[in-house]
């Protein structure tokens, strides 16, 4: 089995240590914080593969964590794990750089599951070809890399792979549904709406910079990406 390092943070000891010994047990090779400082120092240190972040910890919450994460450059994975079940928390989870939120009480199967999903969409690689461009935005995949006209822009791992699989079905209407399938690889349990949001996030740092929106909602179907040829 691949070694896949996994950071653990949570300030409960219970919770903390019986995730280590279970996540080892399911051959994940792991390292365990109780705070969000720590959290930080260990992202930079050790180049964790993914993190389990709890949401409420004594010194900072998680979504400041991430926050913090993301601000030295490490794109690292996110899965939040919290207490609180509202989607509020959820969206400012995705918000901030997050890739995936699970409340407790969790199964342990439940948590691999959406480890192995998260790292097969931020870390799976096409071979075909390195370079997608479609208008005026072209993808470097190599150096996983965003250019709108030019400009780099930077994406979360879950933006890029939503902007990428819909890069690669120009002019073509996607439902919410294929693109959970492609870009999250399993069941949200039915929440549709997080497409909605990342769909906006995507148009806020894409709009600026294009000549025209290049995301076009098809209400009650889904979207797609306006290649040159549909403009008129």
């Amino acid at each position: 089995m691949e070694n896949i390092k996994v950071l653990v943070v949570d300030d409960e000891p219970s919770i903390r240590d019986l995730l280590s010994r279970q996540l080892r047990f399911a051959g994940f090779s792991v390292a365990a914080v109780s705070n969000g400082n720590d959290a930080v120092l260990a992202a930079e240190k050790s180049t964790p593969d993914i993190i389990l972040l709890d949401v409420m910890l004594p010194d900072m919450n998680g979504f400041s964590v991430t926050k913090a994460i993301r601000a030295k450059g490490i794109e690292v994975p996110v899965l939040f794990l919290s207490a609180r079940d509202e989607e509020a928390d959820r969206v400012t989870g995705l918000t901030v750089g997050g890739d995936d939120y699970v409340t407790k009480p969790f199964g342990l199967d439940e948590v691999v599951a959406r480890i192995h999903a998260i790292l097969r969409r931020t870390k799976s690689k096409e071979t075909e070809s390195s370079v997608i461009e479609v208008g005026e935005i072209k993808i470097d995949e190599d150096a996983h890399d965003v250019f709108v006209n030019g400009h780099v822009v930077e994406f979360s791992p879950t933006e890029y792979k939503l902007l990428r699989f819909l890069m690669s079905n120009p002019n073509r209407v996607l439902s919410k549904e294929q693109i959970i399938d492609h870009v999250w690889h399993y069941d949200f349990n039915g929440e549709m709406g997080i497409v909605e949001s990342y769909v906006s996030y995507l148009r806020k740092k894409l709009d600026p910079l294009t000549s025209e929106p290049i995301i076009r909602t098809k209400r009650g179907v889904g979207y797609m990406y306006v290649a040159p040829a549909a403009k008129k």
